[in-house]
């Protein structure tokens, strides 16, 4: 008999399933070492990370626009 695979509650983010660990990466547009420390600080929570994420990238400062001098 055809049984469907548990799947777990939809709102967690499962580190094992490594669909689900790329899908998430790639919506928060973060990297691996990243997504492990948002998971760190926020849990498994797919709702939580994405909050988390959202802070530390306004926390974070814009790189330096300004120009060099051009060397002559």
């Amino acid at each position: 008999m055809y049984r469907r695979q548990f799947t777990g509650a939809r709102n967690k983010l499962d580190l094992n399933n490594r669909v689900q660990v790329r899908s998430v990466r790639k919506r928060l547009k973060v990297s691996d070492e990243q997504l492990a420390d948002l998971v760190r600080t926020a849990g498994n929570s797919i709702t939580a990370i994405r909050k988390e994420a959202r802070l530390t990238r306004t926390l974070t400062l814009p790189g330096d626009t300004r120009k060099e001098p051009a060397a002559t």
